[in-house]
């Protein structure tokens, strides 16, 4: 075990001489501007834009159904959700907030 926490030290201190490598033109070490920009395809490579989603969609993620909503009102009283997980969500409740 020793031995491949040495090995793997030793090659991310190999793998960090090799990233970290100082520019000869820059003896100061500071980057630059033009060396932190990186173009549009690239970006674009492995930031993925969130699609527009439909109207039905939208719709959902703002209105939740009534089951839903009873759920979480039987989530949040902690006497209601103990006894859903016992006897059941629907008898627990309707022996809490009545009929759904």
């Amino acid at each position: 075990m020793r031995s491949l926490l040495a090995l793997l030290i030793v090659t991310l201190a190999m793998a960090t001489l090799c990233c970290c490598e100082q520019d000869p033109k820059e003896p100061s070490g500071s980057l630059s501007a033009d060396s932190i920009k990186i173009k549009k395809e690239v970006a674009n490579a492995f930031v993925k834009r969130q699609k527009r989603s439909s109207l039905y969609e939208r719709y959902f993620e703002y209105y939740k159904n009534p089951m839903e909503q009873m759920h979480e009102r039987c989530e949040n009283y902690p006497p209601c959700d103990y006894l859903s997980d016992q006897i059941g969500f629907s008898l627990a409740y309707n022996r809490f907030f009545g009929r759904y």
